[in-house]
């Protein structure tokens, strides 16, 4: 079996490299076409994967070089002569509809890594006009999946899957290595949030950034009144030049929290920072499973959002707990009882390791992608088996 990727990014996305990487250990040989010169691309070839170094993002600002775009894609497939083809972005999808139209031999894969572009008529109404009867769609997460089939794709043609980690590099540092470089004592609460800044997109009519760092902000302004010693960290910097919206952060924090908010930038050491953490939030507004699957994994408290995927894993007063996105009210007082409740918190955060481990682990979910493949080729003309997929593949079936 042999599987082309199309990624739009070799810097980020080590999600889709961890999967891949799984898939040639399974035996596929696994080709991708990703933009040249990232810091990931040696990775993709030290892990048997064929690289080959291009840029097949939709150019929405550049639409006159389609053309060209399309007929490079064209080329690719007929040189690698893929038995499937894997895309993991919208812009990437769009690419490959359109280069290759919608009834072309080759059967292919969308997985959907995040589900923002569903939540927005323009994009959504884009991506499902161009998908033809050799289209399937994996949702990394249960709610893609279901919006799919709101908007009327068949159950037969949807899969689920969740990109998986490394559970055996996953590993926590030592307590107070955090606290010992920030100079706080054990008697201060530490709230953190690990994310990069995404500016808000006015076209899509956001006001505030897509993964809610005012709203923790304005959560921890609260927990301040309610006389809490409590310092609110930040972990990532500006996603993709955004400087100016991660300077207008800092700003805000420093006006409503002063001196208790801390900015750390972009780390690569988090594994490191965690264990200081009392409880780390993820108020995103649009996510997949975003940082939830690393800080339960280390079996941090965690709180989220119930948006997307996230009611996945953080399952309300069973892993976490769940608030309103936009809501920093209800967000406060889920900081409050975690604080305030450090036992069931941690054993909150234990049950959540446990599901983690079992939803995430890169092995299981790579063999679950390798079954879906192997279920889209078996079948005449890319009509699947008559039985829904909305549970990872092997599982029981809804």
């Amino acid at each position: 079996m042999r599987v082309l990727n199309l990624l739009k990014t070799s810097v980020g996305a080590s999600w889709a490299l961890r999967q891949m990487r799984e898939l040639v250990n399974l035996g596929v040989d696994v080709h991708v076409a990703l933009p040249a010169g990232g810091p990931l691309v040696h990775e993709y070839v030290e892990a048997g994967i064929s690289v080959h170094p291009m840029q097949f993002d939709f150019p929405l600002s550049q639409p006159w070089t389609c053309p060209s775009l399309f007929r490079k894609l064209r080329d690719l497939v007929s040189e690698v002569q893929p038995s499937i083809i894997h895309s993991h972005f919208v812009g990437t999808t769009l690419t490959m509809r359109m280069a290759l139209g919608k009834r072309h031999a080759v059967p292919r894969v969308f997985q959907v890594a995040g589900p923002l572009h569903l939540e927005h008529a323009f994009f959504r109404t884009a991506e499902l006009m161009t998908a033809g009867s050799v289209d399937n769609w994996i949702g990394s997460c249960r709610w893609t999946g279901q919006q799919y089939a709101r908007f009327g794709i068949s159950l037969e043609r949807l899969y689920l899957s969740y990109y998986g980690v490394d559970l055996d590099r996953f590993k926590a540092g030592e307590k107070g290595t955090l606290r010992n470089e920030i100079g706080i004592n054990s008697a201060s609460k530490i709230v953190g949030m690990v994310a990069y800044m995404y500016a808000p997109k006015r076209y899509l009519g956001q006001t505030r950034g897509l993964k809610g760092h005012e709203d923790l902000i304005d959560a921890v302004s609260i927990c301040l009144k309610e006389g809490e010693d409590i310092f609110c960290v930040f972990v990532g910097g500006a996603w993709k030049g955004a400087t100016e919206y991660e300077t207008q952060v800092r700003a805000y924090a420093k006006q409503r929290l002063g001196e208790r908010a801390i900015f750390l930038g972009t780390r690569n050491d988090v594994s490191e920072l965690y264990p200081d953490f009392d409880v780390v939030v993820h108020p995103s507004h649009s996510e997949n499973v975003g940082g939830a699957a690393e800080s339960l994994l280390l079996a941090v408290p965690t709180i989220a959002s119930e948006v997307g995927g996230l009611p996945d894993l953080v399952r309300h007063n069973e892993t976490g707990w769940l608030v309103p996105p936009k809501s920093p009210a209800r967000l406060a007082d889920a900081i409050l009882q975690a604080l305030r409740n450090p036992r069931r918190a941690h054993e909150m955060a234990v049950a959540g390791q446990q599901l983690a481990r079992e939803l995430f682990d890169v092995k299981k979910t790579a063999r679950q992608v390798r079954e879906i493949y192997q279920a889209v080729l078996s079948r005449p003309e890319a009509s699947v088996p008559k039985r829904t997929h909305l549970e990872p593949q092997g599982a029981s079936t809804v």
